[in-house]
């Protein structure tokens, strides 16, 4: 069944976005219009083959000059009647003004983001133009259509190097160690402005640490098991002494559904960290994988990475208490099933390539 309510997910071909616009179209409650610009900051591959399994097929014939026309290209997918796709960027003021015209969104969820630490300190500005400017155009067309709730990702890199555990809503986040996660930190007091002066309800999500199936390449779930079972030496950053709250993913989309499906007043501003509330120590996480691919890691300890935290670890009292929500899936078993995905995805794609 075709939902009633029409909502945007930028970031669309992207990890998180993926899941959550299948999750979504698969509830049947929502008419959904995903966004993406798929750049080339990882394989666009990997994009085209989460949209593929949206159902948007040859979506790297897409062209997002088809935009300047009178005409936005938007493309139906073939699995989900409620869903359809359109290329484009969230930075682009003038392209997102006329889909925000042409679709009458009642709800916005933007997950479109320039990701990764490391990566904000070799380019910083695409930062300031994706999370600071585009989350900037989402917010003042939200505001000029009357939009009821927009929900965004923030990050648990917000907390920095914050001494006191578990991390929680209300610690003190004027501490950031990248430009990437002082763009999540500017987010949410764009946010606040909005929901303060201008009465728009907003939600912020902090992850921890998200992993699975579709995964992004650049994070060390997926560095780690491609080394792994490549026979390839991975770097232990810190000499191991590390902890993250790794948080899979169909957890983490979950808890955004029930935040999109939710109805808060207007002038509500929320954050809430999701998490899997348990920190897992980095050399447990590697035995994990070792034991999973029935490989052992070839190790090389380093020391500590420019922009990277000693532990990170999610309260998640606040969204457990507002929405009966809790991430609860085991670390092996969420392994187990990267490690599924991952083995299948590339053997398909050497396959193809072969072919």
């Amino acid at each position: 069944m075709i939902g009633t309510k029409k909502i945007l997910v930028t970031g669309a071909a992207g990890f998180i976005g993926f899941h959550l616009v299948k999750r979504l179209a698969e509830s049947g409650g929502f008419n959904i219009i995903g966004l993406d610009s798929i750049n080339s900051y990882y394989d666009v591959n990997l994009k085209y083959g989460r949209l593929a399994e949206l159902g948007i097929d040859n979506a790297g014939s897409m062209d997002m000059s088809g935009n300047d026309a009178k005409v936005l290209t938007f493309k139906q997918s073939s699995k989900y009647a409620n869903f359809s796709f359109i290329k484009a960027d969230i930075s682009d003021y003038d392209t997102l003004a006329r889909i925000f015209e042409e679709s009458n969104f009642d709800i916005v969820c933007n997950l479109a983001a320039q990701a990764g630490v490391r990566y904000s300190f070799e380019n910083p500005f695409s930062y300031i133009k994706s999370n600071v400017n585009g989350f900037m155009n989402i917010l003042e067309l939200s505001r000029i259509h009357n939009i009821s709730h927009v929900v965004y990702a923030s990050s648990s890199s917000v907390y920095g190097n914050n001494e006191k555990i578990p991390f929680d809503e209300s610690d003190r986040t004027d501490n950031p160690q990248s430009i990437y996660a002082a763009s999540k930190k500017a987010n949410e007091l764009m946010a606040h402005v909005y929901s303060s002066q201008m009465g728009m309800a907003t939600t912020g999500l902090r992850f921890f640490t998200v992993y699975g199936p579709w995964g992004r390449p650049d994070m060390a779930p997926f560095l780690f098991m491609k080394s792994v079972l490549e026979g390839k030496k991975i770097r232990i950053f810190n000499h191991g002494n590390l902890s993250r709250d790794f948080s899979y993913i169909d957890d983490i989309v979950e808890g955004i559904a029930k935040v999109v499906e939710s109805n808060p007043s207007g002038g509500d501003c929320k954050i809430y960290n999701i998490g899997n509330s348990s920190p897992v120590k980095l050399m447990d996480f590697v035995r994990t994988i070792e034991e999973v691919a029935g490989k052992e890691a070839i190790k090389e300890f380093t020391d500590m990475q420019q922009g990277d935290v000693y532990i990170t670890y999610a309260n998640t009292a606040s969204i457990e208490k507002d929405f009966g929500f809790k991430p609860c899936t085991p670390l092996k078993y969420g392994i187990e099933e990267f490690y599924k995905w991952y083995t299948e995805f590339y053997s398909f794609s050497r396959d193809r390539s072969n072919g």
